[in-house]
């Protein structure tokens, strides 16, 4: 089987799911619109639409016979696939595209698909048309606890410090810093708050195990990874109740789901005081290899 895989951003989770396919042993080809979009330390940058028009051009010079299944990842590229003839449409959503301003277009063109994917109960809520949820995977071999003092030797963080990990841009008003910032500033703890973003992926392992504490205080999510990613490293976490955060962390010692700014100081303030003592966590369920074969399955019966 050969599937053309179209995003229009190469993020950690979809590169996961590259691997997973080709773990099934599937040849999968992947293109990218034209342009970026990033939220780093300087800001947002985004694309135009020109971006998404040229992209036309650069698909149907590629596009041919020798694949079996057109996938589009976001809904922002669902019309590359679904307007091609050239094989069966496969429309992954990926959260914002379905959950936010983005909601009406990505609707209107992924109906037009001949299967649609989400990757969590929490979209699938809010779906009205048949789809599959398929969970994206984790990798565990990545993802893993490392000793602290390690850790903070290599992020370059003060050993003795408390520290509260903001695991995104500080510009992405969806990922509420200005919460993050209350709470620490609010806790009757030492604890300095770090964000970070532009990190290499293959280094988020390292800020993970280096914190005592992960602070997701998104205004909404459709996951978010980080919160399986941060478990699987064993490092504790406190959310809001956003996506799928209360399912993962409800059995997990020492990660809470908070739903007010007095919640949360508490939470932080326990946590903290806990002298981080946390337990490993059974996060089995969420590899690689599971999705692949979930996505493989999808394919051959639309084929």
């Amino acid at each position: 089987m050969k599937v053309l895989l179209i995003t229009n951003s190469r993020r950690p989770f979809f590169e996961t799911q590259v691997q997973a396919i080709k773990s099934q042993g599937i040849e999968c080809d992947v293109l990218t619109v034209f342009g970026a979009h990033e939220a780093g330390d300087n800001g947002i940058q985004s694309r135009t639409p020109l971006d998404y028009l040229r992209f036309f051009g650069r698909l149907y010079s590629r596009l041919d016979d020798s694949y079996d299944i057109v996938h589009a990842n976001h809904g922002l590229t669902a019309p590359y696939a679904v307007l091609q003839n050239k094989a069966p449409s496969v429309v992954t959503l990926w959260g914002s595209d379905l959950m936010g301003r983005l909601k009406p277009y990505s609707n209107f063109w992924a109906k037009f698909a001949d299967e649609i994917i989400v990757p969590s109960k929490i979209m699938s809520e809010v779906l009205s048309m048949d789809h599959h949820v398929i969970p994206f995977g984790v990798d565990t071999d990545l993802f893993r606890p490392i000793n602290k003092e390690y850790a903070r030797e290599r992020v370059g963080w003060d050993v003795e410090r408390n520290i509260a990990l903001f695991p995104y841009s500080k510009h992405r008003d969806v990922k509420n810093y200005d919460l993050a910032q209350q709470v620490v500033n609010c806790a009757d703890v030492d604890i300095h708050l770090k964000s970070i973003s532009d990190v290499p992926y293959e280094e988020m392992p390292l800020y993970m195990n280096a914190s005592d504490v992960l602070l997701v205080t998104s205004k909404r999510e459709s996951g978010p990874m980080v919160v399986k990613e941060a478990v699987a490293c064993d490092t504790p976490v406190l959310s809001t109740d956003v996506g799928f955060s209360r399912t993962v962390l409800e059995p997990v010692p020492n990660s809470i789901v908070c739903t007010s700014v007095i919640e949360f100081v508490e939470a932080l303030e326990r946590v903290i005081g806990a002298n981080n003592s946390f337990k490993e966590s059974n996060c089995s369920t969420w590899g690689i290899e599971e999705m692949g074969e979930n996505l493989n399955r999808v394919y051959c019966d639309l084929i």
